[in-house]
């Protein structure tokens, strides 16, 4: 009997990542669409302990990536999408058509894939991209259907083994020669290593001293402006520009060259400042040029990060998952680009808003085409910008967005409509002047000002810059200046020297670093954000302020990498890595013989695992050293950095070395010779014995420790002497009994309180910590009551009911009575559960409970009573929106409970299949 066929039911399923995206596009299609989400990858390679049995001992085993077949990868289902997967194989059974609407970059191409390897439809297939959610972006998407391009599924997937190889490969080195939970990776590394050696320069810069003059002069008619001092006698006066990292002045170079720089010292100057205090000034040149500027280019990723950060004091992952609620609720285009182009559609709605809000004269007789500098734009073609035809202004939508999506909204709108607007025009001056002093030096001021004559599209917006202080300060000083002509006299009062001194490179930003690293071309867009919240959470990039200062196992990775990983952190390669996977994205190279060279090599290039497997022997102690000073080394060590002294060569035999810990707020930059002498000077003694515990007969020695200073018992072991000594005994058939040592007995220890040291601590003081937990008695119930000390502070502890008090003092004044008193009261959590909270974003989405941001034992976290995340380390809590703490607990409830023990085995998904292209469109 033949099958029955499928009725025709008109439904057409529309998959999409994420369930707000499908929401938005829902509004937009017509009758018979069902749209679902797939909620970002459906799939993933698993852990290689996560593998079958039978797999572990094949080609597949180390990496879950086949490598003696063309590097296939071994994926799987991710156990939290199993219900999802599900959800829409049934919805597909309903559906007479696939839409696969996935983002349209690699990724979204990749996760398209992926859905169609595991859905295995059986009714036709279209792949449907768009880079905004609104009427006219998902009619345009639906009349372009197109196959799936497995050129960038392949690029995607290169990507994703590179990673794996790369990771899993080096990881494990760092980990044997540094600590445990370290990671390397093929962006991630790089960024550190720029964070690194940015701090090397700064350690390495010597500071130089310098003056000039400034002064104010008027015109006859009373007109004021102020002038530096630029030569003296011919000779350029040295500015900060003219030293090198060294200090030292720069050689001389040009035509420029002729007359030297003179360097002025205090005295040079406050000399020169007095002889110019009566002296007449003349103007000895005027030179006026035409000034314009023109408008930035639209936002790729990377400028709207830059910008994002400079202007609203965000951060990069913050700014993408505000730019990611934009785009899914239809408000701008795909939000990760590297392009700078607008549409055609685009274009006439930023110059029409222009003319309606400027006027005519503010927008160009022709139209703005930009180009960007990489050939190898993402597969996004068209910049950030509103969305739409037409563009909602930000008034409009100020209503419908919280205050965040607002305020980036706005910047991006301003930015494309200033993309098409006229050019600022006006003029600068630029005037020199010239006095002699009493000794007969000839001292030439100058100034400049800058006189905008039309704003054009600065009247819109104005794209904010990294300066450094020297540079705003010339900013500063360029300002109208009055109407002046050569041998016009000059009236000088408040001539006055001052000093200067160089300062070393600035630590990146994240403006900076995201900027650093486009310019270098290493990391596409959807890796910046993520990239700077991996060195973060990693422990190798810290903030202060909004600069990226690296930690000193930072600086011990890095150095590992670069002395036995040396191409896999350079910059060069990495940014060629970036190249060939765009090659694999256009079908020029293919992906099994690209990572076949990377991984094994050839007769003339080593591949990683060449690498690997021929390292030699890595010195791990020089590794995690650093020479601060003569007879001073830095060591990162097991519970963080400390400075070490060599002992004396005629120390006694055994004597440890002199250490101190390295306060961890201190930056590398700060750790100088001079501190690091003055740390050594000022530590007190590791050890000292306090005297004889008169019960025990043990010594009593107070300590300096990972966790402060404590007070311990020393037990001494048995010696093998005193064992043999012993009387032996017997078994019943005559043979003697093994002797064995006493099980160890564990040392009493007690922290000492915050008012004691371990140079002050006395032996009474040491044996009442020692003799804790003090027992206070029984309540009515008969329940033993005791207080005691703990890492977190002193408190009261009754069965599992524990109470904090409020000083280390009343441990040994409290009585019973107090203690029962505390007990009455309701218990509260924490030792200040009083203190309001960090910030509060109102009833949570979910579970309809107030979110608020609390300080907890291990810094900030987000709670809503319930589900408790902590704030992660590349975010402050300044930062923090409603929006992303609402999205962080979402997060953290999809993940569910944490799991503990084994693992049970789960059926893996079978390896997968050649790639095929979906139907083409008909």
């Amino acid at each position: 009997m033949p099958a029955k066929a499928k009725v025709k039911t008109g439904k057409k399923l529309v998959i999409v990542e994420s369930p707000a995206k499908s929401k938005s596009i829902a509004k937009y299609l017509g009758e018979g669409f069902v749209v679902d989400a797939s909620v970002g990858h459906i799939r993933d390679l698993p852990q290689p302990s996560e593998l079958p049995t039978e797999l572990k001992k094949t080609s597949v085993g180390k990496f879950a990536i086949d490598l003696d077949n063309d590097f296939e990868p071994y994926y799987v289902v991710n156990p939290d999408k199993k219900k999802k997967v599900s959800e829409l194989k049934a919805a597909l059974k309903d559906a007479d058509e696939l839409y696969l609407a996935t983002d349209a970059d690699r990724e979204g191409e990749a996760i398209a894939w992926h859905l169609l390897e595991v859905l295995k439809p059986k009714v036709p297939v279209h792949r449907m991209a768009f880079t905004e959610i609104t009427k006219e972006g998902i009619a345009r998407a639906l009349d372009n259907i197109r196959e799936l391009d497995t050129d960038l599924v392949d690029a995607q997937e290169t990507r994703r083994v590179l990673d794996r190889l790369y990771g899993y490969e080096i990881s494990p080195v760092l980990w044997r020669k540094i600590a445990r939970g370290l990671s390397a990776g093929r962006v991630q590394s790089v960024a550190t290593r720029l964070v690194v050696e940015r701090e090397r320069e700064r350690m390495a810069f010597r500071a130089a001293g310098y003056w000039d003059l400034t002064g104010e002069f008027a015109t006859g008619a009373g007109e004021a402006f102020k002038a530096k001092l630029s030569s003296v006698d011919g000779a350029r006066v040295a500015t900060g520009r003219d030293f090198d990292d060294r200090g030292q002045l720069k050689e001389s170079r040009g035509a420029k060259a002729s007359a030297g720089v003179v360097r002025l010292d205090e005295e040079a100057a406050t000399s020169l400042a007095t002889g110019l205090a009566e002296a007449e000034f003349a103007v000895s040149g005027v030179e006026t040029k035409p000034y314009t500027r023109r408008p930035a280019a639209p936002f790729t990723t990377s400028t709207l990060q830059q910008e994002a950060s400079r202007k609203l004091r965000w951060s990069s992952r913050n700014t993408m998952q505000i730019a990611q609620r934009l785009y899914e609720n239809g408000y701008i285009t795909y939000m990760r680009t590297d392009s700078v182009a607008l549409s055609n559609e685009a274009i006439g709605a930023a110059r029409r808003q222009a003319k309606e809000l400027y006027g005519d004269e503010f927008v160009p007789e022709k139209p703005r085409y930009y180009k960007g500098k990489s050939e190898n734009a993402q597969e996004a073609h068209e910049a950030v910008r509103p969305a739409g035809d037409s563009f909602r202004r930000p008034r409009d939508v100020r209503s419908q967005l919280s205050g965040d999506e607002f305020k980036l909204y706005e910047l991006i709108w301003k930015r494309t409509v200033a993309s098409q607007m006229a050019d600022a025009k006006g003029s600068t001056a630029s005037v020199r002047l010239i006095g002699t002093a009493t000794d007969g030096r000839a001292a030439e001021f100058a100034a400049s000002g800058t006189v905008i004559t039309f704003r054009g599209f600065m009247a819109a917006y104005e794209e904010g810059k990294d300066v450094s202080e020297e540079e705003k300060e010339a900013a500063d000083g360029e300002r109208r200046l009055p109407q002046l002509a050569e041998g016009d006299a000059l009236g000088a009062s408040g001539i006055e020297a001052s000093g200067h001194e160089t300062t070393p490179p600035a630590r990146y930003t994240e403006a900076s670093i995201v900027a650093e690293l486009e310019a270098r071309e290493i990391g596409r867009p959807s890796t910046f954000a993520p990239t700077i919240t991996t060195i973060m959470d990693r422990g190798y990039v810290t903030k202060r302020g909004s600069a990226l200062v690296p930690s000193w196992i930072a600086f011990s990775v890095v150095r590992l990498l670069e002395e036995h990983f040396g191409q896999y952190v350079d910059y060069g390669f990495t940014a060629r890595l970036e190249d060939d996977l765009d090659e694999i994205a256009k079908g020029h190279k293919g992906r099994g013989a690209w990572l076949q060279h990377f991984y094994f090599g050839d007769a003339e290039v080593r591949g990683l695992r060449d690498v690997v497997d021929n390292l030699g022997d890595i010195d791990a102690r020089a590794i995690n050293s650093v020479e601060i000073a003569e007879g001073i080394v830095l060591r990162v060590g097991k519970f963080g950095p400390y400075l070490e002294k060599p002992v004396p060569a005629d120390s006694p035999e055994g004597t440890a070395p002199q250490r101190v810990n390295v306060p961890e707020d201190l930056a590398p930059d700060e750790l100088t010779a001079e501190k690091a002498v003055e740390l050594m000077e000022q530590q007190g003694p590791e050890e000292r014995e306090l005297g004889i515990d008169p019960e025990s007969g043990r010594p009593i020695v107070a300590k300096d420790g990972r966790y402060g200073p404590y007070v311990t018992e020393v037990v001494t072991e048995m010696t093998d002497e005193e064992l043999e000594a012993m009387p032996t005994e017997y078994y019943k058939n005559g043979k003697p009994k093994p002797k064995k040592k006493p099980a160890k007995v564990k040392p009493r220890t007690g922290s000492l309180f915050k008012t004691m040291s371990v140079e002050t601590v006395t032996l009474e003081e040491a044996l009442k910590i020692l003799s804790l937990p003090r027992v206070l008695g029984a309540d009515e119930e008969g329940k033993e009551i005791t207080v005691q000390n703990g890492r977190f502070g002193p408190y009261l502890k009754k069965g599992t009911d524990s109470r904090s008090i409020e000083s280390e003092e009343q441990i040994f004044t409290i009585t019973l009575e107090e203690a029962n008193a505390i007990y009455a009261q309701p218990k509260q959590r924490g030792r200040r559960a009083a203190t309001p909270p960090l910030a509060e974003f109102g009833e949570d989405p979910t579970s309809g409970k107030a979110i608020v941001v609390k300080d907890g034992r291990f810094g900030p976290y987000i709670t809503d009573g319930e589900t408790n995340i902590t704030v992660p380390r590349s975010s402050s809590v300044e930062e923090l929106t409603r929006e992303s703490a609402i999205e962080l607990l979402a997060e953290k409830r999809a993940k569910g409970p944490v799991k503990r023990g084994a693992k049970k085995a789960t059926t893996p998904a079978r390896k997968a299949p050649a790639k095929k292209p979906v139907a083409k469109k008909k």
